[in-house]
């Protein structure tokens, strides 16, 4: 019996090797479907350059680019731009719209990796915004990832719309991941047996957050 899956669900995951294979898996599955698959990866070294409507954006271009009819509502929106000075970008309130217009033809998963690493001013705005979409947007499904600190502050915000899991690393898988990272070392003299038990060695016992 194929297991119920609720309307709305979002998921926060702890080890983003994990979430990656997720994202993967959703990518492998949405492939020659009428369904849309959009990915933002946080990066901790370009963390001011990742303001809620850069990432929207980006997530919007996705879907946008996925499309082989795009809604004209979208079309006129950016029309409407082209005799702006600079070419100004959608503002946030926009883009949140656009994607309710997208919705409307075919389900949208999105997908962001590594919420943790949004910067705080940033975050609460951006999870507000994925709010909102979820609102206008009936058709649309977050898959959100990140430490288990931020728990608290999705569930806050989308009360009633989350189901949380969390993974805990197994230092036994962490070890087997270690020595097959370090058996690909290819620099000679750059790795030996005595090194490589000091670094297994120095894994604690108890592993939690990471």
């Amino acid at each position: 019996m194929r297991k119920h899956i609720p309307r709305e669900v979002k998921v926060l995951l702890r080890i983003y090797d994990a979430s990656s294979l997720v994202i993967d898996t959703l990518g492998d599955w949405a492939r020659g479907r009428n369904v849309s698959v959009a990915c933002f990866y946080f990066d901790f070294a370009d963390q001011k350059e990742q303001s809620p409507t850069e990432i929207l954006s980006s997530l919007l271009k996705q879907v946008v680019g996925g499309l082989v009819d795009i809604p004209e509502t979208i079309i006129e929106a950016f029309r409407g731009e082209e005799g702006v000075i600079g070419g100004r970008k959608p503002r946030l309130g926009e883009i949140v719209e656009m994607f309710s217009d997208i919705s409307s033809s075919r389900p949208t998963y999105i997908c962001i990796d590594a919420l943790d690493e949004c910067l705080d001013e940033y975050r609460g705005m951006l999870i507000d915004c994925l709010k909102q979409i979820l609102r206008k947007s009936p058709r649309i499904r977050l898959f959100l990832t990140g430490r288990g600190h931020i728990q608290d502050e999705v569930e806050l915000y989308l009360a009633g719309r989350v189901v949380s899991v969390s993974i805990t690393p197994a230092r036994d898988d962490i070890i087997r991941f270690l020595r097959a990272r370090l058996g690909e070392d290819r620099i000679p003299g750059g790795m030996d047996e005595s090194l490589e038990e000091d670094i297994i060695k120095s894994i604690p016992e108890t592993v939690s957050e990471m």
